[in-house]
């Protein structure tokens, strides 16, 4: 079992920072991709940033120019930090991760998400 775990969501207001962090854990035997999805009410859930293990980066549109995504590995964590928020950054946050499970003679590979944490933007 792998668990991922989100934290350092909260209200903040607008022109704001936050730092958000996921932890995995669990029978882990490597990390692909990490990535953070948010959902807003009443919309899909959609990609806001993911790493590969050897730190490739991608963003979405709407954060790129406020966001910067991270990983250390050692510790099977992720972070995202967000600058500038907006109200319309106002979301439930999940982080992701792609991974094996096991050991190498027995890995298997899963997708899992943590519980989400929320981020809400408002003065």
């Amino acid at each position: 079992q792998v668990q991922l775990v989100e934290s350092g969501g909260g209200l903040v207001q607008p022109g704001g920072s936050l730092r958000l962090s996921c932890v995995a854990s669990g029978s882990i035997f490597s990390i692909n991709a990490m990535g953070w999805y948010r959902q807003a009410p009443g919309k899909q859930r959609e990609l806001v940033a993911t790493i590969t293990s050897g730190g490739r980066t991608n963003y979405s549109d709407s954060v790129k120019d406020r966001s910067t995504i991270s990983r250390d590995n050692a510790k099977n964590t992720v972070y995202l930090q967000m600058n500038n928020l907006k109200p319309e950054d106002t979301a439930v946050y999940y982080c992701n991760a792609d991974l094996y499970t096991g050991t190498y003679w027995s890995r298997r590979r899963t997708n899992s998400w943590g519980q989400g944490t929320q981020v809400t933007v408002s003065s």
